[in-house]
């Protein structure tokens, strides 16, 4: 026992906080600490209990946010569904452009976007609260800016899909649902850095329901569209721009009116406008890495529209 002892078997293994600590700064779950510092369990029982905290504080958070990109994945999801009850076309359109094209700004939105969780991270650590908001705003003003070329690429679908050798009516068809599409990427621009901003503060419940609660919304809008107005595939990505923005709007408001953003959203901020150019090459590093991985997607889609019978071929896909 007392070889033991010497090892320090007994010691605790997180010190108790003392008010000079530089622990004591740092939002560490009090429970946690206990029970590291809790010298009447051996250091397996301890181990072994800690662990399990942490693995429910993980739950808690990744639960809510694996809901909101899975939620926000059926939001696209069920509008090709409806379009494909629309005929083998339409069902086509709709996923070479949803998968072939709005992935491309997805990609690249999702990408710059999740710099905001390292900057507003490290700043809601360094108890620098009004600096979450500032980055936040920062890297809209960002996105916004780079919506703009990638709304070219939109408006100019149709011939960028003969181009790559689409079947014209395939093509065509595509491109009327892209246009529709248009206002999604300012809705991406906007969605990220709010999301990022408030997972940094492990606020993620919100952003969970919202999603939940648009996605009714979105199903019944599409059913009014497509069967009641018979807006075409126009009016389904209508409907689906317009989903995006009820999320980026409910959650603004959220930001705005909840009392634990008080601190970290202290309105509009001229410093926003300030460091652009290198919040743009943190936000390009961080878009290659993510937006590859979709990207590789986006190809497939687009090499399954060169096969003999594309519809098909397109079709197949947007089930897998």
């Amino acid at each position: 026992m007392d070889s033991f002892q010497n090892y320090g078997v007994n010691e605790p293994l997180l010190q108790p906080k003392s008010p000079s600590s530089p622990v004591a700064a740092e939002e560490v779950s009090s429970l946690l600490e206990e029970t590291l510092s809790d010298t009447t369990l051996s250091w397996w029982s301890r181990y072994r209990k800690a662990t399990a905290i942490e693995y429910r504080y993980l739950y808690q958070l990744a639960a809510p946010a694996i809901i909101v990109y899975l939620l926000n994945n059926i939001t696209s999801m069920s509008t090709q569904i409806f379009c494909g009850h629309l005929g083998n076309l339409e069902l086509a359109a709709s996923a070479l452009s949803n998968n072939g094209i709005q992935l491309l700004a997805y990609g690249i939105m999702l990408g710059m976007g999740s710099a905001v969780e390292t900057l507003c991270g490290q700043a809601y650590g360094a108890h620098k609260y009004d600096m979450l908001g500032v980055y936040m705003q920062r890297s809209t003003i960002l996105l916004m800016i780079t919506g703009i070329p990638i709304m070219f690429v939109y408006i100019f679908s149709e011939p960028l899909l003969i181009l790559l050798g689409e079947s014209k009516s395939v093509a065509s068809a595509a491109a009327l649902f892209t246009y529709g599409l248009i206002p999604q990427i300012f809705a991406y621009a906007a969605n990220f850095p709010i999301q990022k901003f408030l997972q940094s503060q492990s606020i993620v419940n919100p952003s969970a329901y919202i999603s939940a609660a648009t996605l009714v919304v979105h199903i019944l809008f599409t059913w009014l569209a497509l069967y009641v107005f018979d807006w075409g595939l126009f009016g389904a990505a209508l409907v689906l721009s317009l989903s995006w923005w009820i999320i980026v709007v409910a959650q603004f408001v959220y930001i705005v009116m909840a009392e634990r953003c008080k601190t970290t959203w202290t309105g509009f901020n001229l410093m926003a406008f300030s460091g652009l150019w290198g919040f743009f090459k943190l936000s390009a590093a961080s878009a290659v890495m993510l937006a590859l991985e979709t990207w590789y997607f986006q190809i497939l889609i687009l090499i399954a529209g060169l096969l003999p019978d594309p519809e098909v071929a397109l079709d197949s896909l947007s089930i897998w």
